[in-house]
């Protein structure tokens, strides 16, 4: 059986309810562990540089 793909996009990453989330999706809590995930992170130009370190831990 082929595994389930998902596409998911997140506004506001690097935020703090963005951050609980990905670490959610990105571990098969949310979707299943033999769901491939494919994600979107949007955020404000401002907080780019915090996305990047959130993007770096995942």
């Amino acid at each position: 059986m082929a595994n389930k793909s998902v596409k998911v996009a997140i506004t506001g990453a690097a935020g703090q309810i963005g951050y609980a989330l990905l670490f959610r999706i990105a571990s098969g809590q949310m979707f299943g562990a033999g769901t491939d995930v494919h994600l979107s992170l949007l955020e404000l130009e401002p907080a780019l540089p915090a996305l990047k370190g959130v993007v770096m831990e995942l």
